[in-house]
């Protein structure tokens, strides 16, 4: 009859199998005659031989009473059950099963460790209590990790943690070593080591972000993550750099937009992130110029600001296209529209930008000219191609062109009257106001007799309404224009007005991604403000000539009050 028996937890089989977790965990705490002695036992229990425990200490050169004592040991482990000891029977446990029973510690062979354990924590002047020295050395019996190995564990936490040290750290620590297999001195130094290194690399990150505590176990998962998908330090520290302030949750995510767009090296990163500041530059300016506000720049850059300066459109280009575009109303998708049919026409660089906004303003004034006169013409790009086609095809002076308006004055559609009487005009050959013929010299303002329904008087009525209205505000806002004209004339003016618009931006950025530093860019901003203030009284004007001032305080000469009630200021004169 064999010694030893499979549990009925085992299955037979045709071959001897052996536990990993024995091969990882136990295999490496045992000597060889331990092992040996176990894993010839485990053959005899998947062959069922007639074998006795003799007979089997004998053919492995075993004395019997050291392959008794192997066996207690084993039992130890919870590996084996002995049933009977004379003769010796044992029966085998799944490894796994194995849950560690409290052990005796041998004094004697942790002796060494003891003394530079305390030695150790002595640095750091704390001192672990008894229960919890005899967990570490319940530790070091149940796990295959050297005790040097242990004590390199011991001296990283005390220099990481110094007075703060705990046991709680230090075997969590061994614990995460072991569960990576790394039980030598030479497998742990190694690991301390790259730890050291990521620490140095998280003290920067964090220098960069303006984190001021000390990097914590789980904050080394971001370096890990980040490094997985290919990030060089360099990448990160660029963005970190970036950032200015922050936290890792919020390097993470402009990491990931890094890594998608493979900017994963230095050069790239930085490129990327340059780029992604000049397109969030462009936004603000240009929304500034729109009169637009926005407070994050990322989707406005993505569907409109990376489209243009890859067209090549600059920053100045763009502020004065904007410009344009506030004067008639625009926004971003209707800028974007006028930039697709600008590109068409070749109409990129900065001359013939520059070019076409000024040709766009001296059209405006020219509208702005007529609607003083015939009063509502909405400045539209369809009005300002109208002008231009007067101007450009038909050949007619801005005299012939007035002159058309004053006759279109009464007129309930002035524009359309004003094409028709310079249609006739351009087929009659008249290019001065002399060569007018007779037949077409009439106005507008002796139409003939015709019947008009009630709908069309209350029609005629709202017309000399809003041109009454369009009047006073075109007067109001000449005034604040023309203001700003003689302004910017002044080159101290100009560069103290540049240093707000600029200020004003950099705010709107600072408080978007740098809000510790809003304060500090916001007091720039108001001395240059100040300095703006203060150019302009030397100039004898102020902030206030640039609003344009209504007669009507009460609906701003629109002829509606806020409560959308009309105001009574046009019966009154």
């Amino acid at each position: 009859m064999s010694f030893c028996a499979f549990s009925k937890d085992f299955t037979a089989n045709m071959y001897t199998s052996v536990e990993n977790q024995f091969i990882t965990k136990y295999l490496p705490q045992a000597d060889g005659d331990a092992v040996r002695a176990y894993l010839y036992g485990l053959y005899l229990c998947e062959c069922r031989q007639e074998f006795d425990a003799a007979a089997a200490a004998k053919l492995l050169r075993i004395p019997y009473r050291r392959f008794t004592e192997i066996f207690d040991f084993w039992e130890e482990c919870d590996l084996v059950q002995i049933l009977s000891r004379e003769p010796l029977f044992v029966e085998y446990l799944p490894v796994n099963t194995a849950v560690g029973k409290p052990k005796a510690v041998k004094p004697e062979k942790y002796a060494e460790f003891n003394r530079e354990l305390y030695k150790l924590l002595q640095k750091a002047g704390k001192e672990f209590r008894p229960f919890e020295m005899q967990k570490i050395l319940e530790f070091l019996e149940k796990e295959p990790m050297e005790q040097q190995a242990f004590l390199l564990v011991v001296e990283y936490c005390v220099k990481k943690d110094g007075e703060k040290l705990s046991f709680s750290h230090v075997i969590n620590k061994a614990q995460k070593l072991c569960r990576d297999s790394k039980y030598t001195y030479e497998q742990v130094e190694a690991d301390l080591a790259d730890f050291n290194v990521h620490e140095r690399e998280l003290s920067r990150i964090f220098t960069l972000l303006g984190i001021y505590r000390k990097p914590q176990e789980s904050d080394y998962d971001f370096l890990e993550k980040w490094y997985a998908r290919g990030m060089e330090a360099g990448a990160v520290f660029a963005a970190a750099e970036f950032l200015k302030k922050g936290t890792l949750p919020t390097l993470d995510a402009l990491i990931e937009e890094l890594s998608g767009h493979d900017a994963t090296d230095e050069e790239r990163a930085r490129e990327y992130l340059a780029r992604r500041e000049m397109l969030a530059s462009i936004v603000f300016k240009v929304a500034r110029k729109l009169g637009v506000k926005v407070q994050n720049p990322r989707p406005f850059a993505d569907e409109y600001a990376e489209k243009w300066a890859d067209r090549g459109y600059g920053e100045e280009e763009l502020t004065l296209l904007a410009g344009l575009g506030m004067k008639l109303g625009y926004g971003f998708p209707e800028l974007d529209g006028l930039l697709n049919s600008l590109y068409q026409s070749g109409i990129v660089d900065g001359e013939s930008v520059k070019e076409y906004c000024a040709e766009q303003d001296s059209l405006l004034k020219l509208l702005q000219r007529i609607q003083s006169v015939c009063g509502v013409v909405r400045k539209t790009q369809s009005a300002l191609s109208m002008a231009e086609t007067w101007r450009r095809q038909w050949n007619f002076s801005d005299e012939m062109i007035m002159e058309a308006a004053k006759r279109s004055a009464n007129a309930s559609a002035p524009l359309p009257y004003m094409n028709k009487l310079l249609s006739e005009w351009k087929r009659a050959g008249a290019a001065t106001v002399s060569e007018i013929p007779e037949r077409a010299a009439g106005t507008a303002a002796k139409p003939e007799q015709v019947y008009k329904s009630e709908a069309a008087m209350a029609a005629d009525m709202r017309s000399a309404r809003e041109r009454f209205y369009a009047v006073r505000r075109n007067a109001a806002q000449s005034a604040a224009e023309k203001a700003r004209e003689n302004a910017e004339k002044d080159e101290t003016f100009k560069a103290a007005d540049a240093a707000v618009r600029k200020g004003e931006i950099e705010l709107a950025k600072a408080e978007v991604f740098s809000p510790a530093e809003a304060k500090i860019v916001a007091a720039r901003l108001e001395e240059a403000r100040k300095a703006r203030r203060e150019a302009l009284g030397r100039l004898g004007l102020t902030e206030a000539d640039f609003v344009p001032k209504y007669i009507c305080p009460k609906c701003s000469d629109t002829g509606f009050l806020p409560n959308g009630k009309m105001c009574d200021c046009y019966q009154n004169g």
